[in-house]
């Protein structure tokens, strides 16, 4: 049984439901909401001390932080996210780290209010995301190599990072049209079965 303690709009979690789908396990997702600040309640505290967003259940262990989680699936069941060829895994990784180490805490919703709050108005959400999102996605275009995916001829990690990412950019109406290889990669893994079910508005909470 593999249970994913997730948030529908999270980025973390967006991806481990990507690499879930990957493997075509079987598995039950709970939602741990994260405005009505059930992500803070001693019972989620107990899965992941950060009180973060996503925690897993699986093979008997409890387990966090998105990147570690799709590390782990992708060794015990051989997805391939990362090349076997050392330079392109690490330039795999350089793009899944820009997004999901530097991008993305960043524009942290959590982070972002903080910031929106303290600035007396001078600073509004929209404004504060389109500052970090834009430049972010901007050199991940120059990282990527153009084609279908953004390393090589499948799936990998950087493709798992950049989905939600690509995600958030829409919802914060960044634009994407001086960013053809993102664009592109975008477009195609969208059609792929795995990522488009892990989309937020497919997984969506019923009101």
């Amino acid at each position: 049984m593999i249970t994913l303690y997730d948030y529908w709009r999270s980025s973390a979690s967006y991806r481990v439901r990507i690499a879930l789908n990957l493997t075509s396990l079987d598995w039950t997702p709970v939602s741990v909401n994260l405005l009505d600040e059930e992500h803070k309640t001693p019972e989620h505290l107990a899965r992941n001390p950060q009180g973060l967003v996503p925690a897993i259940e699986i093979d008997g262990q409890m387990m966090t932080q998105s990147l570690a989680i799709i590390e782990y699936l992708n060794e015990t069941r051989d997805l391939g996210l990362l090349p076997d060829n050392p330079v392109a895994r690490a330039k795999t990784r350089a793009v899944a780290y820009a997004i999901a180490i530097d991008l993305h805490p960043v524009c942290n919703l959590a982070t972002a209010r903080h910031a929106v709050d303290q600035s007396n108005g001078a600073i509004t959400l929209k404004g504060w995301m389109k500052h970090f999102i834009a430049p972010g996605l901007a050199a991940v275009e120059q990282m990527i190599e153009g084609g279908r995916y953004c390393i090589g001829d499948q799936v990998t990690l950087a493709d798992i990072c950049l989905i939600p990412q690509i995600y958030n950019a829409e919802r914060w109406q960044v634009p994407l049209d001086t960013m053809p290889k993102v664009r592109a990669v975008a477009d195609h893994l969208a059609t792929l079965p795995a990522f488009a079910a892990a989309h937020p508005d497919r997984v969506k909470p019923a009101a």
